[in-house]
């Protein structure tokens, strides 16, 4: 889902990418759930925000004990643009109607080198696929690089990576991506191996791996 103001192309190197993982408490209908997605895509209307999804998460895999029902997924083309829409009176009415549904909540942001010609706005029906790494201690910058450069090795030239820049909400985890693909028969045939764990798994304590289905309006 995208505000209507968004062009369908980068004209930016650089965006800031956010990602919200919720769990929503088990005793929680299918009517409640529905009405919370709903709440979260109507945020895109906020200003400054490029693009906003939310929906149920198709596939989850973690070694961890940490497990998410649904995401959210936004872009801004700065820190001041993401932070206006957090402070946003409509922002803060959502999260404090929501809290009490809702059993773990997960955020993650960095700042997204874009390449040229990636889509702003996922199209409805296209399948995001969201990873996120807890490091080791002490690993060094060289090691994080290394990392991210396996992570921007995806299939598909609709990738972002980057260090998290907000570590209150994301529970150590600190390196992010998220890839787009076509649909989901499309994530299926590119999408294989875990080459984070294959590749520099030594480095690394956790890994969770998101796929959901960009919502239609």
């Amino acid at each position: 889902m995208s505000s209507s103001s968004s062009s369908p192309t980068s004209e930016t190197n650089q965006i800031i990418e956010h990602i919200v993982l919720f769990k929503t408490k088990p005793t929680i209908d299918s009517t409640k759930t529905n009405s919370m997605v709903n709440d979260l895509q109507n945020l895109v209307k906020i200003d400054k925000v490029l693009h906003l999804s939310a929906g149920s998460i198709h596939r989850i895999k973690t070694n961890s004990e940490l497990t998410f029902t649904h995401v959210l997924h936004s872009r801004y083309k700065s820190k001041e643009d993401l932070k206006a829409y957090v402070d946003h009176p409509s922002h803060l009415r959502v999260v404090e109607e929501l809290l009490p549904i809702w059993e773990d909540v997960m955020a993650v942001d960095w700042i997204a080198e874009l390449i040229p010609g990636t889509t702003l706005a996922p199209v409805s029906g296209s399948v995001g696929k969201i990873s996120l790494v807890k490091v080791k201690e002490n690993v060094s910058d060289e090691v994080k690089s290394e990392i991210m450069e396996v992570m921007i090795k995806e299939e598909s030239d609709q990738v972002t990576v980057g260090e998290n820049f907000s570590p209150a909400r994301a529970n150590g985890f600190s390196i992010a991506s998220i890839t787009y693909f076509k649909d989901l028969s499309d994530l299926e045939k590119k999408n294989q191996k875990d080459l984070v764990m294959e590749k520099v798994g030594e480095f690394v304590d956790d890994t969770i791996v998101v796929e959901f289905v960009v919502p239609s309006l």
